[in-house]
Order: structure tokens, then sequence, then C-alpha cells
């Protein structure tokens, strides 16, 4: 399927609709942004964690703990990102005509 600007409709390009509206819009990449770089944290976190229980090591729970109360904020910054990436596709339907404002 072909957009307004006669390229293929693809993920790793922006796609421009009738009216120029950025789809995604720029406060949804800001938010998809933001949400894949604390992906990234999250999976060194998890992978550091691997790594000390692999060493059954009795000294290493502390810096586990710490950790794991790490993931549990980066969760709430999470569903924050999110809430705020839904509220900026919301506005984007909105904006095309697909949804009305609620």
């Amino acid at each position: 399927m072909e957009n307004d600007t006669g390229k293929a409709a693809g993920l790793n390009h922006i796609n421009t609709c009738t009216g120029k509206m950025e789809i995604p819009t720029p406060r949804e990449r800001e938010a998809l942004s933001a949400m894949k770089s604390l992906k990234e944290r999250v999976r060194r976190i998890k992978k550091r964690i691997d790594e000390l229980k692999g060493l059954k090591d009795d000294t290493c729970a502390e810096e586990v703990l710490s950790l794991k109360e790490q993931l549990v904020l980066l969760k709430k910054e999470w569903n924050a990102l999110e809430k705020k990436r839904d509220a900026a596709a919301k506005e984007r339907m909105i904006l095309l005509g697909h949804e009305t404002e609620e």
C-alpha cells in the first residue's frame, strides 16, 4: 500500500497522510523513543541480576535487591510513558477524524 508520497508504507520511515500529519506524531515518537531507551536499561539490569544469581554468592543479595527495586521504579516509569503514548495516539486519531473526544 502506498501513502501520498508515492512510497510504500513501512515501519522504518515516517508516513505522511493528507494534511501532512506525521505518523507517528512527534509526541508519539518522543514517548516511543523513551520507552525504547527504558527497555534497554531494563535488559541491562536483568542481565546483571542473572549474572549475580549465577555466582550463588550471598554477598550479592544486597545488589540483587537494589536492582529489583530499580526494576519496580522503571516499571512505573514505563506505565507513565505508555499513558503518554496512548494519549498522543488518541489525539492523532481525533485529529484524523477516526475517534471523537470523550
